[in-house]
C-alpha cells in the first residue's frame, strides 16, 4: 500500500492531508489554545506548506515513520487531523489528534479516532496503539479513555517543550481488547 485509502464515517472523511488544506491547517494549529499541547507550531504558511509536501512522500505502515491525516466534513472542509506512527516493530501505533476549537464538542474528534484505531487494527493488523497526552488536556484525556484506552503511565516532568519541563501520560489498548 502506497497511499492512505480515504476512510469514510457517518460525517466525516478521512484521507490524506492535501495542500489545499494548508490554511486552515495552519489556522488551526497556530491558535495558542491549540499548540498549547503541541510540540509543532507552525511559524508561517511556508513551513505548513513544507510539512504538507513532505507528509505527502509518507508511505503508510512503514517502520518508524509518521503520516498526517485530515479529518474533514464530507464537502471536504478540514476540521482537525490525526497524526499516525507506525513504530519500528511493524506491530504497534501510536496515534496524536487535533480538532480546530469551532468543531469541538460535536464528536468528531472521537468519531474520526475511532475510525482510524479500525483502520489500524482491523486493515493493518496492529497489536497495540499508544497515545502520549499531558494529563491537564482533560479532553484529550476523556477522549481516550472514552475509546477504552487505560492509562499505563505517567511520567513526572518527562518532557521538555518550549523551555518548560511537563508531565506525560501513555494510555494504550491492545486489538483484543478493541470491540
Amino acid at each position: 500500500m502506497s497511499t492512505f485509502d480515504v476512510i469514510t464515517t457517518d460525517r466525516l472523511l478521512i484521507r490524506t492531508l492535501e495542500i489545499k488544506d494548508r490554511e486552515a491547517f495552519f489556522r488551526y494549529r497556530a491558535m495558542p489554545e491549540v499548540y498549547k499541547y503541541q510540540s509543532w507550531k507552525p511559524q508561517n504558511i511556508n513551513e505548513v506548506e513544507k510539512f504538507i509536501s513532505d507528509n505527502l512522500t509518507v508511505v503508510p505502515n512503514t517502520s518508524d515513520s509518521w503520516l498526517q491525516v485530515a479529518i474533514s466534513l464530507k464537502d471536504g472542509q478540514l476540521v482537525g487531523d490525526i497524526g499516525i506512527h507506525f513504530l519500528y516493530d511493524g506491530f504497534q501505533a501510536e496515534l496524536g489528534y487535533t480538532l480546530s476549537p469551532e468543531f469541538q464538542g460535536k464528536g468528531y474528534a472521537s468519531e474520526a479516532v475511532r475510525a482510524v484505531i479500525d483502520y489500524l487494527f482491523t486493515g493493518l493488523g496492529k497489536h497495540r496503539i499508544t497515545g502520549s497526552v499531558d494529563p491537564d488536556n482533560l479532553k484529550s484525556v476523556k477522549l481516550l479513555e472514552n475509546l477504552g484506552f487505560r492509562k499505563e503511565a505517567h511520567f513526572i516532568k518527562s518532557y521538555r517543550m518550549n523551555d518548560a519541563w511537563y508531565d506525560d501520560c501513555v494510555y494504550a489498548i491492545l486489538a483484543d481488547e478493541w470491540k
